[in-house]
């Protein structure tokens, strides 16, 4: 996929979605480095209609490439659940249109509206890290919009394509134990332990069935003026246990980047405190729903550094991340009170083939540097 310019292809595709507009020009084309899922790409469109100019800024979410961090990648699911959230109270960016054969940017993508805000997804800036009070009002926001995604009327938003919530934490122990056979090198002890435990202890589901974003983290919230003014990254989107979203929440609560980690947002047990009283949802097992956040979490990491192993992708970043299951594993098994050390068995990348991708790539920028020197 080539779109390092005004795309003549995708220009005249956007001309077909404006069907009143005359000479359609796409400008200030700029990719967006975060997240490991689909990509982010960042354009104005600009066009006349009877003779009054107009402009728009707008976002592309590109499938990557197969095979994702996250198979299987329906973009045209996101792009549903995106619109049936439009009436909603949810924060969430309104969709404009879904390509889905692949044949303008050689991927299927959809085209939603630039919303005005910032996405903190691994630094601070050093003037909201020093401001107890805006951090504390906005993870007050973050905990307030996971909520409104939680009160969502499933049935009456249309959303019910995504199916009923019962057995969902069988179906999410199920899934990602499957993902975790699937890349794995060889026997896996820690993980395999962490598995049984979960299954083992496995308690009854919460009562109440919600919508359930997935990947409710704070790295997928943007924030304006200390508030959320959008809700990103819906891919993992399905009905079900609300407990599992607050308990993703929590366990990315404190992690280094996020600035729901610093003095003056509100602790992991404020957090949960506020969800309770504002939905009226009790949250029980919290050890064992973290314990599945992590073993979710760590299927992730694992599923990362394998495609990065077996070649399937170049991203070095995918390789970094085996390095953390030792830790996020034991912190897990812990919570189920599990403290016997395991090995944890293959899961960083061999470090030929991070020696080969960092030469490659390194070979490559030296080449683009002479080239425009």
């Amino acid at each position: 996929m080539s779109i390092d310019g005004p795309s003549d292809p995708l220009r005249d595709w956007f001309a077909v979605q404006l069907a009143d507009a005359d000479e359609v020009r796409v400008e200030g084309l700029d990719r967006v480095e975060l997240g490991h899922s689909a990509e982010t790409i960042q354009l104005t469109l600009a066009w006349s209609a009877r003779g009054d100019q107009h402009r728009r800024d707008v976002v592309l979410r590109v499938r990557p490439p197969e095979p994702g961090l996250l198979e299987p990648y329906d973009l045209k699911k996101q792009f549903e659940i995106l619109r049936a959230l439009e009436p909603t109270p949810v924060p969430s960016p309104k969709v404009l249109w879904y390509e889905g054969t692949g044949g303008v940017l050689g991927r299927p993508f959809y085209v939603m509206e630039r919303v005005g805000g910032t996405v903190y997804e691994r630094v601070v800036p050093e003037v909201l890290a020093g401001s107890r009070d805006r951090l504390r009002r906005m993870s007050h926001s973050f905990v307030e919009s996971l909520v409104a995604i939680h009160l969502v009327d499933v049935t009456a938003a249309g959303l019910g394509f995504l199916g009923g919530g019962s057995g969902f934490l069988e179906r999410e122990l199920d899934w990602w134990t499957s993902e975790m056979r699937r890349v794995q090198r060889g026997p896996l002890p820690a993980l395999e332990r962490l598995g049984r435990e979960l299954r083992a202890q496995l308690p009854e589901q919460c009562p109440t069935v919600t919508l359930v974003h997935g990947d409710a983290k704070p790295g997928n919230f943007a924030f304006e003026n200390d508030a959320v003014s959008a809700v990103f990254d819906w891919e993992m989107t399905s009905v079900g246990d609300p407990l599992t979203d607050l308990a993703w929440a929590e366990s990315n609560w404190t992690m280094a980047g996020s600035f729901t980690s610093l003095p003056g947002a509100l602790t992991p047990d404020e957090m949960v405190e506020l969800y309770q009283r504002l939905t009226g949802i009790t949250v029980r097992y919290r050890d064992w729903y973290v314990a599945l956040a992590l073993y979710k979490m760590l299927a992730i990491l694992l599923l990362a550094a394998m495609l990065f192993d077996k070649g399937e992708s170049d991203d070095l970043r995918f390789a970094q991340m085996g390095g953390a299951i030792r830790p996020y594993t034991v912190a897990a098994l812990a919570r189920l009170g599990v403290e016997e050390p395991l090995e944890p068995g293959p899961v960083t990348a061999r470090s030929q083939r991070i020696h080969e991708v960092t030469q490659r790539q390194a070979e490559a920028t030296r080449k683009s540097r002479n080239e425009y020197s």
